[in-house]
C-alpha cells in the first residue's frame, strides 16, 4: 500500500484494502483476546503469591466474558468462504395456506429483525407485500453488518409452524410453513455486472396497501435476467428509481449466490462429490401447541423458549449449524 503505484489501478486498489479489512476482522479481535488472557494470567499469577480480595474480584470480572469472546472468535474463523464476510439479502415467502402461512412469514419477519438488532446490524426493507387480511406475501431486506450471510446461510429453507391457529374459530391446530433465502451482497469490489442488453425491466401498479399513489402509479419494478431466467421484483418505494435500484440489489445479490453455486458444485465435483448437508427442505420446527418445543432437524438443537426465539435468539440453532457443517 506503500508504494506509489498502489492506486495506479484503483480497482485492484479496492479489492486488496477490501481483503485487509476482511482479514482485520479476524486479526483485531484476536490480539484483543490475547492481550485480555495475557492479562489474566498476569493477575492470577499475583494472586497465586498473594491472595488478595479486591485483586480477585477484578479478575473473576475480567474473565467471565472471554470465554463468549473465544466462541465467537472461533465461529469466525469458521466463515472462511469468499461471500461470508459480506452483508446478505433475506427473502421471505409463505407457503400453501393463505392467511395462516402469511401470518407466519410475517413472524419470522419479526424474528429475524429482532435477531439483526442483538447482533448489531442494521436492514433496509427493499420490498414488502401485505397479505389481505394478515401477514406478509412476501419481504426483502437488505441486511448490512460483518459476517451478516456468514451467520444468516444457517437459516436458508422451509421454516414449519404448528399451533392453534387463530384465525379458525374452532380454534384446530394448523401447520404452516414459509421459506427463507439468503443471499450474500456482491459488495462494492465484486465483478457481477449486469449488462442492459441482458435485462428486461416491467412497470406495473403495486398491489396491497399503501394509498392511492401506490395503487394509481406504475411505480413497481420487475427486472428479468434474460441469460439466467432470474426474476425479480420491488413495489415497497413510491418512487420508480428507488425500486428499480432496489430490484436491481437483489439481481446483483443472486447472480453472485449463482456464480457462487456453480464454482462450490466445481469444488465438490473435483473433491469426489462432497455433498452439503445443510440445505434440507425443512429445517426447523416451532411448535405452539400443544407443547412449546423449537428444534432444528440438522443439528438436533432443541429449546422449549419458544418466546424467546421469537424474539430472535437464534444464536444456539445458528451457531450448532455451523460447526457441524465444518466437521462434516
Amino acid at each position: 500500500m506503500a508504494d506509489a503505484d498502489f492506486w495506479a489501478d484503483p480497482e485492484a486498489a479496492q479489492k486488496v484494502l477490501s481483503e485487509l479489512k476482511s482479514h482485520k476482522r479476524i486479526t483485531e479481535p484476536y490480539r484483543t483476546l490475547t492481550r485480555e488472557v495475557e492479562e489474566a494470567e498476569g493477575m492470577a499469577g499475583l494472586l497465586a503469591e498473594e491472595p488478595d480480595e479486591a485483586l480477585a474480584t477484578e479478575l473473576t470480572r475480567s474473565t467471565e466474558h472471554l470465554l463468549p469472546k473465544i466462541h465467537q472468535l472461533e465461529l469466525v474463523s469458521i466463515l472462511s468462504d469468499e461471500s461470508d464476510a459480506h452483508g446478505a439479502i433475506l427473502s421471505l415467502h409463505p407457503g400453501a395456506g393463505g392467511t395462516e402461512s402469511q401470518d407466519w412469514a410475517q413472524m419470522l419477519y419479526r424474528m429475524y429483525g429482532r435477531y439483526i438488532e442483538r447482533m448489531g446490524w442494521s436492514y433496509q426493507v427493499l420490498d414488502l407485500q401485505p397479505g389481505e387480511e394478515a401477514g406478509i406475501k412476501d419481504a426483502t431486506i437488505q441486511i448490512d453488518g460483518a459476517y451478516a450471510y456468514g451467520y444468516l446461510k444457517a437459516e436458508r429453507g422451509v421454516h414449519r409452524l404448528v399451533r392453534i391457529s387463530p384465525f379458525d374459530a374452532q380454534k384446530r391446530r394448523h401447520t404452516s410453513f414459509a421459506s427463507v433465502f439468503i443471499y450474500p451482497q456482491a459488495g462494492e469490489n465484486s465483478d457481477v455486472l449486469v449488462k442492459d442488453a441482458d435485462i428486461r425491466i416491467d412497470t406495473f401498479r403495486a398491489g396491497g396497501a399503501g394509498g392511492q399513489h401506490v395503487n394509481k402509479t406504475e411505480s413497481a419494478i420487475r427486472i428479468t435476467h434474460l441469460p439466467t431466467g432470474l426474476v425479480v421484483q420491488c413495489q415497497n418505494e413510491r418512487s420508480q428509481l428507488r425500486n428499480r435500484d432496489a430490484a436491481m440489489k437483489v439481481l446483483k445479490a443472486r447472480l453472485y449466490s449463482l456464480r457462487l453455486d456453480e464454482q462450490k458444485e466445481k469444488r465438490d465435483a473435483l473433491g469426489g462429490g462432497k455433498k452439503d448437508i445443510a440445505w434440507g427442505n425443512q429445517i426447523r420446527s416451532y411448535v405452539f401447541q400443544p407443547y412449546t418445543q423449537v428444534k432444528d432437524h440438522r443439528t438436533d438443537v432443541v429449546t422449549s423458549d419458544v418466546q424467546g426465539v421469537m424474539d430472535g435468539d437464534l444464536e444456539p440453532f445458528i451457531n450448532a449449524y455451523l460447526r457441524k457443517k465444518e466437521t462434516a
